[in-house]
């Protein structure tokens, strides 16, 4: 990639022509969870914080009905940070001169101003709408005259709260290096490699963050292989993309275990800053990475479930021991050097970062490259059609937006009612005939989640097949 390319890509603050893109997209700006008095006291009577996204710096906060706002943090009358303004119930006061501004950016009171001036009639401070969708408030930062796009009807939107659960956290990099570790096949074989077979489905305890540990669906003469086997032993997989939608594509990876069977994996990348992967045989991830400037992304994942209700207590302390609250950052970091273990790389795993949370490894890889990576140093390989195949498609997106375009996945409500699943799966299917074994595998999955019922049921099965 050149230079003036991989400078395009990457930088997304405002009027920046990325950042112009990034902005046509609902973007998640905090989990509900962040206004929970039980994980920030400091909510139970201040119901306000300061958060930065694409480059920009804002204020979002609760008034006293429960509804959220979010707005420019620089207050207009002189600048001053509105991330120490009063709260008052039903808005906003700024300390410096006591301007107070409602939840939709009107400016209520000016009061140093004379008795009758209608300066607060002319001043408006600019509010950003908001939406919630399983369990995150999501922001749109776009043009004023446009309207923001509707969500896809996808799975992670669609699960009711029982049965989804969302979490975040911070990575010291751009976001395209986030996104691009999270579409490409090949590296599980690699980064998330372990050195022997350990089977965590057995044990619900020990299953967090040890996901390639737990079992395909298929047998092997008889055996359910750890995924951590198949990714072992079949570390060269071919690799198919298809774009079953505008800025959906299908990513079907084949690990062929020998004549007879295959290892099917089947993931999306959704445009233009988010997966889809299969966690268990009954859970998926909807992940997306969210830049909060050019050199810090928050990931927020989306986990639904396809059977039983989730325990969200029991998810969320468990990832609360590698995170600190309240802004969600990483305990381990290049500080120190992520954990390594020179003698745990010898024997247990191939990175030497751990295996209790396999999401330090992705931290590794994309926050070791550097804050920006420099593409102009690399060497891509067959491998890497995934990575290459999303550039083009990002810098093809980027020039939409120039001219004046709609980009892909920016959805009308046609369009979004139309988008369902998608559906993932690890499964180990016959060599002849695996395309239509992962479908019917996905689709009966589908039929006993409690939460989809039969109307879902079958529009889940006709999305499926419409994307295969």
């Amino acid at each position: 990639m050149q230079a003036a390319q991989n400078e395009l890509v990457t930088r997304i603050g405002p009027g920046t022509p990325c950042g112009d893109l990034l902005r046509r997209y609902w973007q998640p700006v905090a989990l509900l969870d962040e206004f929970e008095p039980r994980l920030d006291p400091a909510m139970a009577t201040r119901p306000l914080k300061a958060v930065r996204l694409l480059g920009q710096d804002l204020v979002l906060w609760r008034d006293a009905a429960g509804a959220f706002s979010l707005l420019d943090r620089d207050c207009p009358h002189r600048g001053a940070d509105l991330k120490f303004a009063r709260h008052e119930g039903d808005g906003i006061r700024c300390p410096f001169h006591g301007w107070k501004f409602a939840a939709d950016g009107r400016c209520l009171e000016t009061p140093a101003e004379p008795a009758g001036s209608t300066l607060c009639q002319r001043v408006r401070q600019r509010s950003y709408p908001l939406r919630v969708a399983a369990g995150v408030l999501f922001a749109y930062l776009g043009p004023e005259d446009l309207p923001p796009p509707e969500l896809p009807a996808f799975d992670c939107f669609a699960a009711p709260a029982s049965h989804s659960f969302a979490f975040k956290g911070l990575w010291r990099c751009n976001w395209l290096q986030a996104v691009e570790v999270g579409i490409d096949p090949a590296h599980p074989s690699f980064l998330h490699r372990m050195l022997d077979d350990d089977d965590a489905t057995a044990d619900p305890a020990r299953a967090y963050g040890r996901q390639f540990r737990s079992a395909s669906v298929g047998t092997v003469d008889g055996q359910r292989w750890p995924m951590t086997r198949v990714l072992r032993e079949v570390c060269s997989p071919e690799i198919r993309h298809e774009e079953v939608a505008p800025g959906l594509t299908r990513l079907t990876t084949l690990r062929l275990i020998d004549d007879m069977r295959t290892h099917v994996r089947v993931t999306w990348s959704l445009f233009p800053q988010g997966f889809v992967i299969p966690l268990s045989e009954t859970l998926t991830i909807t992940q997306l990475h969210v830049p909060v400037d050019d050199v810090n992304t928050y990931w927020y994942s989306f986990f639904t479930s396809f059977d039983a209700p989730l325990d969200k207590e029991t998810m969320r302390a468990q990832r609360l021991v590698n995170t600190l609250l309240p802004d969600y950052l990483p305990r381990r970091g290049r500080h120190d050097d992520w954990g390594y273990s020179e003698a745990e790389q010898r024997t247990r795993t191939y990175l030497g970062m751990g295996e209790q949370d396999i999401n330090v490894h992705d931290q590794w890889a994309v926050e070791s490259m550097g804050a920006i990576q420099d593409r102009t140093r690399e060497h891509l390989g067959t491998s890497d059609k995934v990575i290459m195949a999303n550039r083009r498609q990002l810098l093809k997106a980027i020039e939409t937006v120039r001219a004046g375009g709609t980009p892909p996945m920016a959805l009308d409500a046609a369009q979004a009612a139309a988008l369902r699943g998608p559906p993932t799966i690890d499964c180990i299917a016959p060599a002849q005939g695996w395309q239509d074994f992962w479908q019917q595998a996905v689709q009966a999955r589908r039929a006993a989640a409690p939460w989809a019922g039969a109307a879902a049921c079958t529009a889940g099965a006709a999305a499926t097949t419409d994307a295969s």
